[in-house]
C-alpha cells in the first residue's frame, strides 16, 4: 500500500485492509446497572409497555431505535465497530451513534443522547427518514438523523472498539463484497440514505 495514497485513491481491499488494522480499544470494567428498560410497541409503533433488554431480544418484541450518520465536511461518514461485549453483532461496524429508546423516552432525545454517550457531541439533526420494524432491523422502529461534525470524538470505550470516516462510495463497494461485516440494521440505514442521496 502506497502510505502516500490519498483517501479516494485505495482500492476496497486496501480500506478493509487499513481498518483492520485499528487497536481495539479495550472496553471498560462494566457497572453493576439495573438492566434497561425498553419501549415495546404494536405493529403501528405505539407503545404497549416496557420490557428489559434481555426479555425484549430473546423474544424479537417490537421495540424502537435510533441510527445516526454523522458526516464530515468533505462528505465522509464516521462508522463505529461495536464493542466485542455487545448482545448482538459484537465487532460488526455500524452507524456513527445508535441505540434504543428507552421506557419513558422518545426518538428525538435518544438521538441526543446516543450522540452524547456514544461520542461525546452534541450537533443539530436532521430526521432523513423512519424503517419499518422488521427481521432485517431486529424487530426495532428505527429514526434515521444525520448530522455534520468534523470531529474529533470522545468515544465510548464500553460501546465501541474503533471508528473512523469512509467516503460513501467505499462502504458501498464494501458493503457489497462483505456485507457480514457490517450490523444489519446498519445495512438496511445506509440503504435507505442512499436512496435519498445516490
Amino acid at each position: 500500500m502506497n502510505v502516500r495514497a490519498r483517501a479516494e485513491e485505495l482500492s476496497l481491499e486496501e480500506w478493509i485492509a487499513l481498518t483492520n488494522r485499528i487497536a481495539p480499544i479495550p472496553p471498560e470494567t462494566a457497572d453493576n446497572e439495573p438492566e434497561e428498560q425498553f419501549a415495546v410497541v404494536d405493529e403501528q409503533d405505539r407503545v404497549t409497555g416496557a420490557f428489559p433488554r434481555r426479555q425484549v431480544h430473546a423474544n424479537n418484541l417490537l421495540h424502537r431505535a435510533v441510527h445516526i450518520l454523522v458526516f464530515n465536511p468533505r462528505g465522509e461518514v464516521f462508522l463505529q465497530m461495536r464493542s466485542q461485549s455487545k448482545d448482538r453483532h459484537p465487532l460488526a461496524w455500524d452507524s456513527s451513534a445508535a441505540g434504543h429508546v428507552n421506557a419513558r423516552e422518545d426518538y428525538d432525545p435518544t438521538a441526543e443522547r446516543e450522540l452524547w454517550e456514544e461520542l461525546g457531541i452534541k450537533i443539530s439533526l436532521e430526521k432523513v427518514a423512519k424503517l419499518p420494524a422488521s427481521e432485517r432491523t431486529g424487530h426495532e422502529f428505527i429514526w434515521l438523523y444525520c448530522g455534520t461534525h468534523e470531529g474529533a470524538f470522545q468515544l465510548n470505550r464500553s460501546e465501541i472498539e474503533a471508528g473512523r470516516f469512509f467516503p460513501p462510495a467505499i462502504i458501498d463497494d464494501w458493503i457489497r463484497a462483505r456485507p457480514r461485516d457490517f450490523a444489519p440494521g446498519f445495512v438496511e440505514c445506509w440503504k435507505i440514505w442512499r436512496e435519498k442521496n445516490p
